[in-house]
């Protein structure tokens, strides 16, 4: 392909190092893309209130495709633009289910504006890590009972389990709640995200591309995860991070240099140097 049009890049693990910072390499890379009059839009499982400090990076330009192709947020105004939310019915049969056929599940739930979770679900390091610029009572969230947790609708429901393999889990869930919803994961725990039936990070960025007439072969995208995977297959030209989880390895075009080596922004460079 030519310099792409449109730049995706996921976030953690990918756009973003180890210790959760975007390296001063990678600002500039992304202000390249920019500069150029491509779009550069971040595609990211994170919800809007994780996004402050990589708006800060790009300093509040642009899009962002949050909670695995739920909301859209402008960074620029801080604003959701565009939610595809799981009704709460289906988040009645999803627990219902899961529950009843996985025990040791413990669930929390992503809103337009906020999180809640049951008492078992332990909020870890991942949570308050990536959130450490929110005051704690907004960072660990409200913590609920199942019927208040499925009350409203939501961007994601996650459920955790704390000892089973992470594959194996999500596995478990598609076979049997991929009816009702889009099951993904991210995170290296055994932590699964679960989005209205058919939304995706492949699917919102879709939706953005033909709004600006981009096709997808003058798309590049970056990613590292499962819950990438979707977009990575979408785009026309696909790149995976070293460090990325073994299934999108097999699956990309080509492979960029770790997230803690700005595998993203050697990149990025390349197209726009």
């Amino acid at each position: 392909m030519g310099v792409p049009r449109l730049v995706a890049t996921d976030l953690d693990g990918t756009a973003i190092r180890s210790d959760g910072t975007v390296s001063s390499r990678t600002t500039k890379a992304f202000a390249r893309v920019e500069n150029a009059g491509a779009i550069l839009v971040f595609v990211t499982g994170r919800p809007p209130r994780w996004m402050n400090g990589v708006a800060a990076a790009v300093n509040h330009r642009g899009l962002a495709i949050c909670a695995n192709g739920a909301l859209v947020y402008d960074l620029h105004t801080q604003r959701i633009v565009e939610s595809h939310l799981i009704e709460t019915a289906v988040l009645e049969e999803v627990v219902h289910r899961l529950r009843d056929e996985i025990p040791g599940l413990a669930f929390s739930a992503e809103y337009e504006g906020g999180f809640a979770h049951e008492s078992s679900f332990r909020v870890g390091n991942w949570d308050a890590e990536w959130a450490r610029d929110m005051d704690g009572a907004k960072r660990l969230g409200l913590r609920v009972g199942t019927s208040t947790l499925i009350s409203r609708p939501a961007a994601k429901l996650l459920a955790l389990h704390e000892t089973m393999d992470p594959d194996h889990l999500h596995t478990r869930v598609h076979r049997l709640v991929g009816d009702l919803v889009t099951a993904t994961h991210s995170s290296g725990r055994a932590l699964i995200e679960m989005s209205a039936y058919g939304v995706t990070k492949a699917s919102a960025l879709a939706t953005l591309a033909a709004e600006h007439r981009i096709k997808p072969d003058e798309v590049v995208a970056f990613g590292d995860m499962p819950n990438d995977l979707p977009m990575l297959i979408w785009a026309g030209t696909s790149y995976a991070v070293a460090n990325a989880h073994p299934d999108v390895l097999a699956v990309v075009d080509h492979v960029t240099a770790a997230n803690d080596e700005d595998g993203v922004a050697q990149v990025l460079e390349r197209y726009y140097g």
